[in-house]
């Protein structure tokens, strides 16, 4: 469970309720695929023929564009979740990253589930490279939102495997 029982007005789009503009909310969903896309080769190593992680990064990257419906984009994710069940270790966690990173289009603080699975994806390797997964992930967030995505990561940090700081 990624996700705080009290959600954060900051990650709720305007419409909902929120502050959030759909311009952000977009740049964060790209953020998340490029966190999941970055670890994605663990699990195309171990399920070269499934498609389904990498369709739901295509298909978030089609929701930020305006192509793709945002209950397409949710349904993407859950394909790439369901491929990641039955796996262990850095593919499951790189399936499960791709799933997350497509269901930003429903809900926007999914980001972070993204992240995180990335980091525990690269983890399986060593301390070392989940810390060099962290760093990289921080270095492609957007300017403009880097203090909220930073803070969020020390709120969630205990939700998210603790893999957000040392």
């Amino acid at each position: 469970m990624i996700l705080s029982p009290q959600r954060d007005p900051r990650l709720i789009t305007v419409r909902r309720g929120g502050t959030l503009t759909d311009a952000d909310h977009r740049a964060l969903a790209l953020w998340a695929a490029l966190c999941a896309e970055h670890v994605l080769p663990r699990f195309e190593a171990a399920r070269p023929a499934d498609p389904r992680p990498r369709q739901a990064l295509a298909a978030i990257r089609a929701w930020a564009r305006g192509e793709l419906p945002m209950m397409q984009a949710r349904a993407a994710g859950g394909h790439a979740m369901a491929a990641a069940r039955p796996l262990r270790g850095a593919p499951r966690f790189a399936a499960f990253a791709a799933g997350q990173a497509a269901v930003v289009a429903h809900v926007a603080a999914h980001d972070l589930g993204a992240a995180a699975y990335a980091i525990r994806a690269a983890l399986e390797q060593s301390p070392e490279a989940g810390r060099a997964e962290r760093a990289w992930q921080r270095g492609q967030l957007p300017e403009h939102l880097r203090a909220l995505v930073l803070d969020d990561q020390r709120r969630r940090n205990a939700l998210c495997w603790g893999v957000f700081e040392d």
